[in-house]
């Protein structure tokens, strides 16, 4: 029996090949017993708390955690058995290879919960976790690429050179294209400070639409008239403009004439006609109303009132309301709107006097 333990196979006794292989065993019964007792536990315990990151932590053990336990018990299992440089060297870079796979696993998987996490908080997650796509792509290559790059400077190869070359090439494409960087940079603007989001009513310039889609490089709106305008995030976020799906009320100003034939016990009564309409309306709320001056042609009221909910509909049919309720009350009231007259006042004396000089004399 010591003969066979003695014998030797590839560089190692049988014996050490079974302590190796016993440490191997031993390690993944451990890990078993631990992921069907201990975490099938939490499981259930975390389904019933309110908060999603004990969720995000077990499936992080589950998936990443674990993996590289069971790679780290058959690597230091196999530091007890000798093997040619050759051997150890390829041993030793596929442990770190998968370690540096599973960690920046962990890592991206930790960043993409923290921008979900902080989106839930707010109003239209929805639509924030679709924006969210572009940076959660960009970030994810950033961290990969510095992953490789710590991968590369632990398998003992000078680093210096290749970052120095990204270095240089990260100019030059800085410098090519500085346009597409600038409107990446808007877009981190856009997602981070939030001027408008996806389904939002915005005015810009002399268009005006619905946030349709927001992109690492353009942001499309679908305008009333129904084409879709593109635009550049830059753009955007150097512009002025005007959100009112964030409107909480619209105020409206609006002014009407009536004849200067009006007395003035039906001027006085104007404000309070007007004032009780709107305050018959249960979606309004009346500011003020006065007699604000002598036109022209007319005696001009000006009103303002609130519209408590900001639909551009519903402004529209109480607008509507309120001036068939104000054309009502004034029939009623035999009080007559003013529109733009001239009247002209002649003397018919002038009138003789200038026909008698345009008169030529007779023989």
């Amino acid at each position: 029996m010591d003969n066979i333990l003695q014998t030797t196979f590839l560089n190692n006794t049988v014996l050490q090949w079974i302590i190796a292989a016993g440490i191997i065993a031993a390690a993944i019964i451990l890990l078993k017993i631990v992921k069907f007792y201990v975490i099938k536990r939490l499981k259930k315990w975390a389904l019933r708390t309110v908060t999603t990151w004990d969720n995000f932590i077990l499936e992080i053990i589950e998936k990443s955690v674990l993996p590289m336990l069971y790679i780290s018990a058959v690597y230091f299992s196999l530091l007890t058995l000798k093997f040619n440089p050759t051997a150890d060297k390829i041993i030793h870079i596929a442990y770190l290879v998968s370690i540096t796979f599973f960690v920046l696993k962990i890592i991206s998987a930790a960043f993409k919960k923290f921008v979900y996490s902080f989106i839930d908080h707010g109003e239209d997650s929805e639509s924030k976790l679709k924006q969210a796509g572009g940076l959660i792509a960009i970030i994810n290559i950033i961290i990969w690429m510095c992953g490789i790059i710590f991968l590369i400077d632990n398998l003992g190869y000078n680093v210096t050179t290749l970052i120095a070359g990204l270095g240089v090439g990260g100019i030059a494409i800085a410098l090519a294209a500085q346009a597409v960087l600038g409107d990446l940079f808007s877009y981190f603007v856009i997602f981070f400070d939030r001027p408008f989001e996806i389904g939002d009513f915005v005015t810009l310039n002399n268009d005006n639409g619905i946030i349709e889609y927001i992109g690492i490089k353009t942001t499309r709106i679908r305008t009333l008239s129904g084409e879709q305008l593109i635009c550049s995030n830059t753009d955007l976020t150097n512009s002025r403009l005007r959100n009112y799906k964030r409107m909480e009320r619209r105020r409206i100003v609006f002014s009407l004439g009536v004849t200067y034939q009006t007395t003035h016990s039906q001027l006085a009564k104007i404000p309070g006609m007007v004032k009780e309409i709107i305050e018959s309306k249960p979606q309004l709320q009346f500011d003020r109303g006065h007699f604000s001056g002598y036109g022209d042609s007319s005696l001009n009221f000006e009103f303002v009132y609130y519209v408590t909910d900001p639909d551009y509909n519903t402004y529209m049919d109480n607008q509507q309301a309120v001036y068939l309720d104000i054309f009502a009350a004034f029939e009623k009231e035999s009080i007559d709107f003013a529109y733009p007259t001239q009247t002209i006042i002649m003397d018919k004396s002038s009138e003789l006097k200038l026909t008698g000089i345009n008169q030529q004399p007779t023989d």
